[in-house]
């Protein structure tokens, strides 16, 4: 009972299938929703304006890095975190964790495989991003967090680079945090 008076005292408040475009216009229907929010997140995830930036080739007789060893793999995967969302890859981190050393292998052989490459696949640039209400107007897309769900085997890598970073910055400016564990949340 008190919920329904407290509901009625607030209004009418539209459901989140009704945003508001840029120009606060609300727009209706699936793929017009969908397509505000791909441009919202867009906007703001992605750096606009940079048109400036180059790559320079680095000529040296030996790699920058040594490949990820299969320990390394092994340690990425246990930092894996149960119970959360996988991306597009659909594949859980608990079913990882639990293949074991021929799952572990097989990643170890994929991220070598990248590793050389210098690229990353096309599936793991993809990503889902559920908005998440934070407060304010529900048809303001300015009022909602975007949280990424990336692909399991794209995490995996992450950690790698993340321990190495973590290493890294130890040995060069002691203990001082350029890399603070706040800033990878997975």
């Amino acid at each position: 009972m008190c919920r329904d008076i407290s509901d009625f005292k607030k209004g009418y408040q539209p459901g989140t299938y009704t945003v508001k475009d840029e120009k606060g216009d609300l727009v209706a229907g699936c793929h017009s929703n969908l397509a505000r929010w791909k441009n919202h997140f867009s906007q703001l995830l992605n750096v606009h304006g940079v048109n400036d930036v180059r790559q320079t080739e680095i000529h040296t007789t030996e790699p920058l890095a040594p490949e990820t060893s299969a320990f390394e793999v092994e340690m990425a995967i246990e930092k894996l975190k149960s119970h959360k969302s996988p991306g597009i890859d659909q594949i859980p981190a608990e079913l990882i964790k639990a293949g074991g050393k021929t799952i572990c292998s097989e990643i170890h052989k994929l991220i070598i495989s990248i590793w050389n490459k210098e690229e990353l696949p096309e599936e793991w640039k993809e990503l889902i991003t559920v908005p998440i209400y934070k407060i304010g107007y529900k048809t303001d897309c300015s009022n909602y967090w975007g949280i990424p769900f990336l692909p399991t085997t794209y995490k995996i890598l992450s950690n790698n680079l993340f321990s190495r970073l973590t290493i890294c910055r130890r040995n060069y400016w002691g203990s001082s945090m350029c890399i603070s564990t706040q800033q990878v949340n997975y």
